[in-house]
């Protein structure tokens, strides 16, 4: 046991087929291209991803996205703790892929770590059931989303596959000027799309209408489970709502690849009450997108969040004290 080859990374993860596509070396290897890189370990019958992101003087930080895969126990923590600390991490964050309500921390709260108050991946999401056939999808959905559906299909909008990534950044370049949040390079959609797709793990689909595509979306599959995890639309021709169109398509295909549940990524971390009574009038960050999302219907989820352990205290303390003056610079 120890850490292993990439190679033999993918041969564990056959043992786990529903484990999250973060844990995939697909995306450790992606995030290579932006100061990350992958290390897989292996303890027993669990493993875990581990990435990692230089820092000044040879320090690294350290993050396991939505793992371990299998099962959570104080041995494997131990053992990625010692593999962190030969590649000098200061801080190791450990972001499991379980719901809150779900979650039993006694293992890492044994191992040291502690609840961690940032949020790396949106902890709070809607999963869809993509049980039963569409018309039991549109009935479990709000009356004007199932009505725009509809409309869509009606106004003559047209859903393909393409790997147009040009025409999906300028998408998304409209998408966060309009609602006014940061978006990647199309380098990123680019390395993140080819990535994927080359197994399969990955689509990108279109609305169209007259040949001008009007909205895109990336979709993720591993398993029993899909991730809309990248979306975008212009202001062209809105009225034909091809952004609804394109999301109920995206369901179908996640059904036609095997997957029980859509995962639409991303709400305001607040409980439903306050979404509910709050949607119609904030517009900023992921609160421009829970009024569109909240009509596909599904669960309410929130993930388990984030624990950390801090590995090195001395740089780890100039680590934040750096981190707060460049904050500051920032307001």
């Amino acid at each position: 046991m120890g850490t292993i080859t990439k190679n033999e990374w993918d041969e564990f993860l056959k043992n786990y087929p529903n484990s999250h596509v973060l844990q995939t070396s697909a995306w450790g290897i992606f995030k290579n291209h932006f100061g990350w890189f992958p290390v897989f370990v292996l303890s027993g019958n669990s493993g875990a991803q581990i990435l990692f992101r230089r820092l000044p003087l040879g320090f690294t930080i350290a993050y396991i996205p939505k793992g371990p895969v299998g099962e959570l126990t104080e041995e494997l923590l131990d053992h990625i703790t010692k593999v962190c600390q030969e590649k000098k991490a200061i801080l190791l964050y450990v972001e499991p892929d379980a719901w809150e309500e779900d979650f039993d921390n006694a293992p890492l709260k044994s191992s040291g770590f502690e609840k961690s108050q940032m949020s790396i991946q949106p902890q709070r999401t809607i999963l869809l059931s993509l049980e039963g056939k569409d018309d039991e999808w549109l009935e479990r959905m709000k009356q004007k989303t199932r009505y725009n559906i509809r409309l869509a299909e009606k106004k003559n909008v047209e859903v393909k596959r393409s790997p147009d990534i040009s025409a999906f950044n300028q998408l998304m370049k409209a998408t966060g000027e309009r609602n006014d949040f940061g978006i990647h390079s199309e380098k990123y959609y680019r390395l993140v799309y080819e990535h994927f797709s080359v197994d399969n793990m990955c689509e990108m689909l279109f609305a169209y209408y007259q040949g001008t595509p009007l909205a895109g979306l990336m979709v993720f599959f591993k398993g029993n489970r899909a991730w809309y995890f990248y979306g975008a639309s212009s202001e062209l021709e809105r009225n034909r709502m091809p952004t609804y169109l394109l999301q109920f398509e995206a369901m179908r295909l996640a059904k036609e690849r095997g997957c029980s549940f859509y995962d639409l990524w991303g709400i305001p971390d607040f409980d439903e009450e306050v979404l509910e009574e709050q949607f119609t009038s904030r517009h900023d960050g992921l609160w421009s997108v829970y009024r569109f999302k909240r009509g596909f219907g599904g669960e309410m989820k929130r993930s388990a969040g984030v624990y950390q352990k801090v590995l090195h205290e001395i740089p780890y303390s100039l680590y934040r004290l750096m981190y707060k003056i460049r904050r500051r610079e920032l307001t």
